[in-house]
This record gives structure tokens, C-alpha cells and sequence, in this order.
């Protein structure tokens, strides 16, 4: 019997090639999120050069009563989710504390850390009847540090690291693993979206540097949830090696 995975902001980015790689892997996969566009000629190309088995799911993370609703209302062959990716996350601006966008904190914190509560707490009781599964929540070293002009989105980070602890000790007893991956800088939509669609920007803040792809942080996911029964990678940190952490880097 193949795995089921549910992987959220599966559009692009780091979702997108985490979805490649668990097809690759066999997975059967739910893919959701809020561009129906993207999430259809993503299922299409996994089924027709991987012969996945791909349940796609347009929604918005953020919108509770609906990913209550959705995950309530999975097919009778699709209920048994053995692994769930919280991917769906965002940076909003890039602004001094005084300077910012009330409204970018708040997507944020929708997103990075209700978006990701509401989601872990409609799948975890499936896997608490199972007595298996495992949690993946993608992080950042943002997670571990607070950078100049990134206050509140380091706050959403150190919640989810905070969220993924909690969830390992609270499930514990029921065999479910939960691990967390930390990346430094990935080259994605993610600066793009940070500097709302102002691309050239985007590109600049990699310059001098080779950052991590989306496919890098792929690869980690792939080797925590294939470990052995019996292991449990709770959390990895992965940097680009011109990166030292969230305030060090060297560009040529």
C-alpha cells in the first residue's frame, strides 16, 4: 500500500519540488493550494511523468472553517494521511519595525503560523487514530535568529519551531513523528513575494552567492521522513556554504 502525503503551498518553490520528489518516491500525494492554475499543471505533469497518484486541492490555509470542511470531506481512499508538509508560508516586506505594513504582518502570521496550526489540527487526529505519521513544518534559520527588519517574520518562524517541539512531546505516546527543516537562503518566489514582485530586487539580495534551490531543501525533506521506523530526525539546519548563519554570509 503506497503513502499518502499532504503537502501544502505545493504551487511553487520549495512545495512544488517537494512534491516532485515524493512522487519520485512513490507517494500518493495531496497537493493543495490557492492557485488552481498552477496546482492543476503541477498534478498533470507528476501523473503523466511519474504515474502519480495526485489529489489536488484548491484552498486557502488561512481560512479555517474551509480546511476544517476539506479535510473532514477527503474520499474514503484519500483519509489515511501518513505524512503531512507543512510548507505554505510567506515573507511580507522587508521594512524597519516603524516602517511597516500592519497588513504584511498580519498575512504573515495568518499563514506561517494560524494557516499551519489549523491544518496540523485537522490531519493529526487521523494519524492519533493510526498510531503513526509523521509532521514536517518548513522553517528557517529565522527561526533560531532575529535579523535587522525581520521582527515579525522571525516571530512566525520561532512560533512554528515552537509548534513543532510541542507537537513532538504532545504526540508522542501515539508514535507520530515531527521534525522540522531550517533553511538559510533559497533561491525561489519566496524574495519575490518579500519584495512585492519587484524581481530584480529579488535576484540582487542572492548576488555574489550561490543559495540553496528549492530541489536542496527537497532532498533534506526526502531523507527525514525516509528514515526508519524507529528514527526520528526532529529538526535540520541547512545553509548554503557561503552562508554561516542569518547575519553571515560571503559573496565573491
Amino acid at each position: 500500500m503506497k503513502k499518502i502525503a499532504l503537502v501544502t503551498g505545493a504551487t511553487s518553490g520549495i512545495g512544488k519540488a517537494v512534491a516532485v520528489d515524493l512522487a519520485i518516491r512513490g507517494f500518493r500525494l495531496i497537493l493543495t493550494g490557492r492557485r488552481e492554475d498552477r496546482l492543476t499543471e503541477l498534478a498533470n505533469d507528476l501523473k503523466l511523468n511519474y504515474e502519480a497518484d495526485v489529489l489536488s486541492l484548491c484552498f486557502d490555509i488561512r481560512d479555517r472553517a474551509v480546511v476544517e470542511e476539506t479535510i473532514a470531506s477527503l474520499p474514503d481512499n484519500w483519509k489515511s494521511i501518513d505524512v503531512l508538509i507543512n510548507n505554505a508560508g510567506l515573507a511580507a516586506g522587508l521594512n524597519l519595525f516603524d516602517e511597516s505594513d500592519i497588513d504584511d504582518w498580519e498575512q504573515m502570521i495568518d499563514t506561517n503560523v494560524k494557516g499551519l496550526l489549523y491544518i496540523s489540527r485537522a490531519v493529526s487526529p487521523i494519524m492519533v487514530a493510526a498510531k503513526k505519521g509523521h509532521i514536517l513544518n518548513i522553517s528557517s534559520i529565522a527561526g533560531h535568529q532575529v535579523y535587522e527588519r525581520g521582527h515579525v517574520y522571525c516571530a512566525t518562524k520561532h512560533a512554528v519551531e515552537a509548534i513543532t517541539q510541542g507537537l513532538r512531546i504532545d504526540l508522542l505516546k501515539h508514535g507520530i513523528k515531527v521534525s522540522a527543516v531550517a533553511p538559510g537562503m533559497v533561491e525561489t518566489e519566496f524574495s519575490i513575494v518579500r519584495f512585492k514582485g519587484d524581481e530584480q530586487k529579488a535576484k540582487d539580495f542572492y548576488k555574489g552567492l550561490i543559495p540553496l534551490s528549492a530541489d536542496d531543501v527537497a532532498d533534506a525533506v526526502g531523507y527525514i521522513i525516509s528514515r526508519p521506523a524507529h528514527v526520528c530526525i526532529n529538526e535540520m539546519m541547512i545553509m548554503p556554504t557561503a552562508q554561516a548563519s542569518a547575519y553571515y554570509n560571503y559573496r565573491s
